[in-house]
C-alpha cells in the first residue's frame, strides 16, 4: 500500500488540497467557539501592532521635530506606548492559549476517531495493510496535525497583519504603498512554485517514512527468526537503504526550504525598505519630509513582510499537514467494514446449533476458497475440520466468527440467520481460542477479564481453576496480579494458552471455536491443555481445527477439506474404515510419531 501511494501521486492538486482542508476542518467543529474567540484576539493583536508605530510617528512629527516637546508630553506618549504594549501582550497570550488548547483538542479528536475507525474496519483491511503503515497513520500523521493547526494560527495572524499594515500605509501615503505592492506578484509566484514542489516532496517523504516504520515493525516482531537464520546484516542493509531514501527526500525538502522561505522574503523586505527610502529621499529634494512617516512606513513594511516570512516558513508545515491529512482521510474513507448484521438484529443464542447450507466464500470476490460447504453441528456436539494447508479450514472459522461476509448460501445458529444476531451477542456467546495466544500488557487478571468490569475477581479465579491454569498462576509472585509484559513473552506457550482458555471460559460461551489450540504447546503442559479442552467442550457446541488428528478422535463429526470442498465426513472410526484421505493423513502422522 505504501508503494501504491508513492506511485499514485507526485503532488496534490490545489483544488484537492482545499477539499482535504475543508474535510479536516470538520473535526474542529466541536471547538469552533474557541477558535472564533482566538480569531477575535488575532484581530485585536493586529490592531495593537499597527497602533504602536503610529504612536511613535505622531510623537516624532508633531512634537519631537517641532521642538515643542515637554516632559508631560514625553510621559504621556511613553505611558501610551507602554499601555498599548501591555494590552498587546495580554491579547497575544489569550490568542495563543485559546487557539492552542482548541487545536490540541482537535488533534485529540482526530486521533480518537482514527483509532475508533480502525476498530470498525474488517479483517480484510488488516490482511492487506502493513502494521507499520497503520502505526504511521495513528502516530506520525496525527502528530503532524499539531503543527498543521499552528499554521492556521500563523495564517490568521498573517492575513490580519498584512491587511491592517496595508491599511495603515494607505492612510499615510497611497503612492508609496502602491510601489510596495509591486512585490506581491513575485510573492505569489514563489508561493505557487513552493506549493507544487513541496506537495510532491512531502508525499514522497511520508511514503518512505511508512516504509521505514514497516521495516522497523517487521524486524522487531521477527527478531527471533532473524537471529536464528543470521539475517542481521541483510536486514541492516535493507533498513539502511530505506533510511537513506527517506533522508534523500528530506534533504531535497531542506534545500528548497533554505532557498525559498525566509531568505527570499527578507530580500524582498530589504528591497522594499530601499524603495521607501529612495522615494522619500527623492521627495525630500523638493520639499521637507516628516521623519516620523519614514519610521512608520519602514515599521509597517516590516509588519507587512514579517507575517509573510512566518507564512512562508509555515508552508513546509502546511504541506506536511495536507499530506498527513490526506493519509488520515484515506483510512477514514476506507469502507472495508466488519460484515453488517440485519438492521433490527435482536436474536439470542440459546442452544448453539450451527448449520452451514451451501456456503461459498471468497476473500477477493473472484476466487472461492469455500465451495458449497454444508454441515450441521447439534447443541453440545463437536465437529472437527481437518485438511492440508489452504484447504479452507480457517476460512470456515472466519465466516462463522463474522470476520468476513460470505457470498452465497446460509449460516444458521439455532435456526436463525447469523445476520440476525447482534454482533455483541455473537462475540459474547462465541468463544474463540487461537493457535497463537496473544496476551496484552497488564496483569493476568486483566487478560482474563479483558476490560469487562462485569466479570468479578471470583469468576476469574473460578475460570482459571476450571481450565487448570491456577496451578501455575498461584505460584507466581502476585498470583493473578502478576505482571504480563508485551505479548506475554515471560510465559511459555502452554501458560499463555491456559490464560487464553480462562479468558474464553469466564464468559460462558455456548459455542466454542478452537483454531488448533494445541499446536504450539510444550509437552509439560500438554496434558493440562487437553484436560482443560475437555472440560471446556462439555455442554458446548464446538468447532475445532485440528492438525494433530489424535486430539479429535472423539469428535462427533469430522470434515475433511480439500481446496474448499468437503471430500469426506464421518466419525474417526468411520473414516478409518472407509480408507480415504483421512486414513492416509492419520497413518502418516502415526508413522511420524513412531519414528
Amino acid at each position: 500500500m505504501e508503494q501504491q501511494e508513492l506511485n499514485k501521486r507526485r503532488s496534490i492538486p490545489f483544488r484537492e488540497q482545499m477539499q482535504i482542508i475543508r474535510r479536516i476542518l470538520s473535526y474542529a467543529s466541536p471547538y469552533k467557539n474557541q477558535f472564533l474567540l482566538a480569531i477575535l484576539f488575532s484581530v485585536a493583536l493586529a490592531v495593537t501592532n499597527a497602533a504602536l508605530p503610529r504612536i511613535i510617528q505622531i510623537f516624532i512629527d508633531d512634537h519631537l521635530t517641532t521642538g515643542t516637546v515637554a516632559t508631560q508630553t514625553i510621559l504621556l506618549f511613553a505611558g501610551l506606548h507602554f499601555g498599548v504594549t501591555i494590552i498587546r501582550m495580554t491579547v497575544w497570550y489569550f490568542e495563543l492559549y485559546i487557539f492552542n488548547m482548541a487545536s490540541e483538542k482537535t488533534v485529540q479528536n482526530i486521533r480518537h476517531q482514527l483509532f475508533s475507525k480502525l476498530h470498525d474496519l474488517g479483517m480484510r483491511f488488516f490482511d492487506q495493510t502493513s502494521t507499520g503503515w497503520i502505526i504511521t497513520r495513528a502516530t506520525n500523521d496525527t502528530e503532524a496535525m499539531k503543527d498543521f493547526w499552528h499554521v492556521f494560527l500563523t495564517i490568521i495572524q498573517g492575513v490580519f497583519g498584512v491587511f491592517i499594515s496595508l491599511g495603515a500605509m494607505f492612510l499615510l501615503d497611497v503612492t508609496v504603498t502602491l510601489w510596495i505592492l509591486i512585490f506581491a506578484p513575485v510573492l505569489l509566484v514563489i508561493i505557487r512554485f513552493y506549493q507544487v514542489y513541496s506537495s510532491r516532496t512531502y508525499g514522497e517523504m511520508k511514503s518512505k517514512l511508512s516504509l521505514l516504520n514497516t521495516k522497523l515493525a517487521e524486524t522487531i516482531n521477527g527478531m527471533s527468526v532473524i537471529k536464528q537464520f543470521r539475517q542481521e546484516k541483510r536486514l541492516q542493509k535493507e533498513f539502511e537503504e530505506t533510511n537513506k531514501a527517506y533522508y534523500d527526500s528530506r534533504y531535497s525538502m531542506v534545500k528548497i526550504n533554505a532557498l525559498l522561505l525566509s531568505p527570499v522574503i527578507n530580500m524582498l523586505y530589504t528591497l522594499s525598505v530601499v524603495l521607501i527610502l529612495a522615494i522619500f529621499g527623492i521627495n525630500a529634494l523638493t520639499s521637507p519630509i516628516e521623519v516620523g512617516i519614514i519610521y512608520a512606513f519602514t515599521s509597517y513594511a516590516n509588519d507587512f513582510f514579517r507575517p509573510l516570512t512566518r507564512l512562508m516558513d509555515s508552508l513546509s508545515l502546511f504541506q506536511d499537514g495536507v499530506i498527513s491529512s490526506s493519509r488520515i482521510l484515506t483510512v477514514m474513507d476506507n469502507e472495508e467494514y466488519v460484515p453488517e448484521q440485519a438492521e433490527n438484529a435482536d436474536a439470542h443464542i440459546t442452544t448453539g446449533k450451527i448449520e452451514f447450507k451451501d456456503v461459498s466464500f471468497s476473500y477477493d470476490d473472484e476466487h472461492n476458497v469455500l465451495n458449497n460447504i454444508s454441515f450441521t453441528v447439534n447443541p453440545g456436539e463437536t465437529i472437527a475440520l481437518v485438511g492440508h494447508t489452504g484447504s479452507g479450514k480457517s476460512s470456515i472459522i472466519n465466516v462463522l466468527m463474522r470476520f468476513y461476509d460470505f457470498q452465497q448460501g446460509e449460516v444458521l445458529i439455532d435456526g436463525k440467520s447469523i445476520r440476525e444476531f447482534p454482533m455483541r451477542e455473537l462475540r459474547q456467546r462465541t468463544g474463540l481460542v487461537l493457535q497463537d495466544s496473544f496476551l496484552f500488557y497488564g496483569t493476568i487478571k486483566d487478560n482474563i477479564r479483558l476490560m469487562n468490569k462485569a466479570i468479578t475477581d471470583r469468576e476469574i479465579i473460578e475460570a482459571a481453576r476450571f481450565v487448570q491454569a491456577d496451578r501455575f498462576i498461584e505460584e507466581l509472585p502476585g498470583q493473578y496480579d502478576a505482571k504480563v509484559v508485551e505479548r506475554g513473552a515471560s510465559f511459555s506457550s502452554g501458560q499463555k494458552q491456559l490464560i487464553s482458555f480462562a479468558s474464553t471460559i469466564v464468559r460462558d460461551p455456548k459455542i466454542l471455536i478452537l483454531d488448533e489450540a494445541t499446536a504450539n504447546i510444550d509437552t509439560e503442559t500438554e496434558s493440562l491443555i487437553q484436560e482443560g479442552l475437555e472440560r471446556m467442550r462439555r455442554g458446548r457446541t464446538t468447532v475445532a481445527i485440528a492438525h494433530r488428528l489424535s486430539t479429535i478422535r472423539d469428535a462427533d463429526q469430522i470434515l475433511v477439506l480439500d481446496k474448499g470442498h468437503i471430500i469426506e465426513r464421518g466419525t474417526h472410526d468411520e473414516l478409518i474404515d472407509r480408507g480415504g484421505s483421512y486414513k492416509g493423513m492419520y497413518e502418516l502422522q502415526n508413522i511420524g510419531l513412531q519414528t
